[in-house]
């Protein structure tokens, strides 16, 4: 059963007046919020995604819901991963705390618009070219490969600055000093640009790669662009509260990377597989499908991605605890 074309016209209306008073509020007054107002932020965006998982078992199938979860959760744990280096950004660049929560929002409205663009282009993709699920199941292998090799999350001292940041540093006319949240300040009766530009060319490039990773995680584990997109959604919104909220807390999901790593692991294996079911590739079984090759169901998908990040943060905060009381 597809998702009723009223509930799709509804889910973007509402979530767009979301985004519009989300932006009403940062717009209002730069500022750190306490952690009060963030967990409260935090607890309405979960709830909102729990309720819209079971509105979609209810006008869809339970399927759907399934897939929605799994995937909401999958992004939601890449997006705390993109925090990581959020955090190392702004030590980098020393951006004024009052002013990283208006960073955060412009960096998450970046990250949805790309993640948006390739939402778009990977459905047609897929619906041109079924081999395509190779191709994302071994870049999602190579990446899970590469999160554990890491071993860590990133420092300041890790940071290096890549072509598009000292590009920016080299050739505009910049000035060493924040102006506020300012793109611009005026020196001897000439506009400067402010740091603020390198830090949102951080942001934006930062964005670049995890969407990259991110797009084809999800796609493995549903095709539905609408499932898609709102799953991405619904993990962004609400990711600048948990950065206020989590605060040192980030420090201590010491295998959050490891537990990410599983979870990619297993959605490239199981595109792989899936692929291999529905194979049409002539150099692979002579383009016909391999028999052993079966399709994940998605209940399963949902309860490898719950099990695993569950078993990820709690080993991360006993350890981490177990730590600071040595």
């Amino acid at each position: 059963m597809g998702v009723p074309v009223w509930f799709e016209v509804g889910t973007y209306a509402v979530l767009g007046v979301l985004l519009l008073v989300d932006l009403a509020v940062v717009g209002r007054r730069p500022h750190t919020p306490p952690l009060r107002e963030s967990a409260a932020w935090v607890g309405f965006y979960a709830g909102l995604a729990l309720l819209f998982a079971l509105a979609l078992a209810v006008v869809a199938d339970t399927d759907a819901a399934a897939a929605f979860t799994a995937g909401w959760l999958t992004e939601y744990s890449l997006s705390v991963d993109n925090l990581f280096v959020f955090v190392v950004i702004f030590g980098r660049f020393a951006v004024p705390r009052d002013y990283q929560q208006k960073v955060l929002f412009v960096g998450i409205l970046l990250s949805l618009v790309l993640r948006g663009g390739f939402i778009v282009v990977g459905a047609e993709i897929i619906d041109r070219f079924s081999w395509i699920f190779y191709l994302f199941g071994a870049f999602l292998l190579w990446t899970a490969v590469q999160l554990l090799r890491g071993g860590h999350s990133p420092s300041e001292s890790d940071y290096r600055e890549n072509v598009a940041i000292r590009t920016a540093r080299r050739l505009l006319p910049m000035e060493p000093v924040y102006e506020g949240a300012r793109l611009t300040t005026t020196v001897g009766g000439r506009v400067r640009l402010t740091p603020m530009v390198l830090v949102f060319v951080a942001i934006g490039t930062t964005d670049l790669l995890f969407a990259l990773d991110s797009i084809p995680a999800i796609f493995g584990l549903t095709t539905d662009a609408f499932i898609v997109f709102t799953a991405t959604l619904f993990a962004l919104m609400g990711l600048r509260q948990l950065y206020f909220l989590l605060g040192d807390l980030l420090d201590r999901l010491i295998y959050l990377s490891a537990g990410l790593a599983a979870v990619l692991g297993f959605i490239g294996l199981k595109l792989v597989v899936d692929a291999l079911h529905e194979n049409e590739v002539p150099f692979v079984n002579g383009g016909h499908p391999v028999e052993w090759a079966f399709e994940t169901p998605t209940w399963v998908s949902l309860v490898v991605v719950v099990g695993t990040l569950a078993v990820t943060a709690a080993a991360s905060l006993a350890v981490s605890r177990r730590r600071a009381s040595v």
